[in-house]
């Protein structure tokens, strides 16, 4: 089922709904890369395997696809995973989870820090520990691209994403500033062994950071966010997420 989601600051989100099957409590809700889209069909095969144990709500951020407004690369994104959040709530799913992909794993790894009751769990798939990163020759490309007006002119007609000009705010906080505070969500961290944006040991910094309950898998052969995640690995998430939001000792 599509729906439009509001954000608090008036932005308003293309977003789909999808029903888990009969007796399932839990929603995750999918945020998807940078420059991506729920519509895709990488990732939409990716929240049909998720939809096999639960209900999904997948959006495009703000700046892509049919949602209004700019791309900030992450900066003003977390209000519309926040967005995301409160629809599945107010739908009367009783928990509530999120899965990230890169831009989309730094925004649940923030809001998950800025409000530990509100997810029962969160995953973080090929996450950026520090913003601005130009470690990579990929990431130096997209730095680029996203500070000049010729380079942000290329980026919307290769992918459609609309970009802000307004310079970023050096205040926001990183996803390993916030992911001490994490804690007690659990938190899964995967990251692939073959990722050109940001290497393996961006993973390993964000799990020292993070307070326990944090797993981390480094995935051989895997590379970077949706279009690297196997169909077989997002089985083995939504595991992991029913046995993460499943009180122990229940059936």
């Amino acid at each position: 089922m599509n729906v439009t989601l509001l954000t608090r600051d008036g932005e308003r989100l293309d977003a789909t709904h999808l029903r888990g099957p009969a007796g399932s409590d839990l929603c995750v809700v999918m945020a998807h890369s940078f420059a991506g889209s729920h519509r895709r069909s990488a990732f939409r095969r990716l929240a049909a395997e998720l939809n096999r144990t639960a209900s999904v709500v997948a959006f495009d951020f703000r700046g892509h696809g049919r949602s209004s407004g700019l791309s900030t690369g992450g900066e003003e994104e977390v209000h519309d995973l926040a967005a995301a959040v409160e629809f599945a709530r107010a739908e009367g799913y009783a928990k509530v989870a999120a899965v990230g992909f890169s831009m989309g794993a730094a925004c649940v790894i923030r809001l998950a820090a800025a409000h530990p009751d509100l997810l029962e769990a969160a995953v973080s798939i090929s996450a950026p520990a520090r913003w601005q990163y130009r470690g990579t020759t990929r990431m130096r490309l997209v730095q680029r691209l996203i500070s000049t007006t010729p380079g942000r002119a290329v980026m919307r007609l290769a992918t459609g994403t609309r970009l802000s000009s307004i310079p970023w705010n050096p205040a926001t906080e990183s996803p390993l500033d916030a992911v001490p505070r994490v804690a007690p969500t659990p938190l899964l961290l995967i990251h692939g062994d073959r990722d050109p944006y940001y290497p393996p040991e961006t993973a390993h910094a964000l799990k020292e950071a993070a307070g326990a309950p944090t797993f981390l898998w480094v995935e051989a052969a895997q590379s970077h966010a949706e279009a690297g995640t196997a169909p077989a690995l997002m089985h083995r998430i939504a595991r992991w997420l029913t046995e993460s939001v499943t009180p122990a000792g229940s059936t």
